[in-house]
């Protein structure tokens, strides 16, 4: 799927901010309120834009405690991982996961009120799962996360260089 300058710019700019009118985003990449339209409906049609959220401060919110938990489940089966997966992304304290690759199967991103709770969701949460075979937990002292994301250009794919 190939996104031109001006695909790249409103991506830019809805990433930033996703509530702007339609008219401040054709202003800001210099094209018609039209023109503006057509290419974020496009680009929706597409699947390049997949949806609009809020971002929530997590200290805010009351789960300012982050950690990353390994998990290994055993036995490595699709079933057994697909179970996994679908019971552990619907948890509240799971704010991303990870399906990987290595010595763990999972990679879950939580966040939680405080370090009890960190505890409290690998001991009573996933411990209790029968297929659980290893749990790792690394606590995260700070998330930083690119709001903006540079989609890949033709140019600037690995895929694309090596069939030129």
């Amino acid at each position: 799927m190939e996104l031109d300058a001006l695909d790249l710019a409103l991506l830019r700019e809805l990433q930033n901010d996703a509530r702007q009118t339609n008219r401040d985003l054709a202003a800001k990449t210099g094209v018609s309120p039209s023109t503006s339209l057509e290419r974020v409906r496009l680009l929706r049609e597409r699947g390049v834009i997949t949806g609009y959220h809020a971002v929530l401060d997590l200290d805010a919110a009351g789960r300012p405690v982050q950690a990353l938990i390994s998990v290994r489940i055993r036995p490595p089966a699709r079933p057994v991982i697909e179970g996994f997966r679908e019971w552990a992304a619907r948890l509240p304290e799971v704010i991303g996961l990870f399906v990987t690759s290595g010595t763990h199967d999972f990679l879950l991103h939580i966040a939680v009120p405080d370090v009890d709770g960190v505890y409290a969701f690998v001991i009573d949460r996933l411990t209790e799962r029968r297929e659980v075979a290893d749990v790792q937990t690394t606590m995260a002292y700070e998330h930083v996360q690119s709001r903006c994301i540079e989609p890949a250009g033709p140019d600037r794919s690995r895929a694309s260089r090596r069939t030129r």
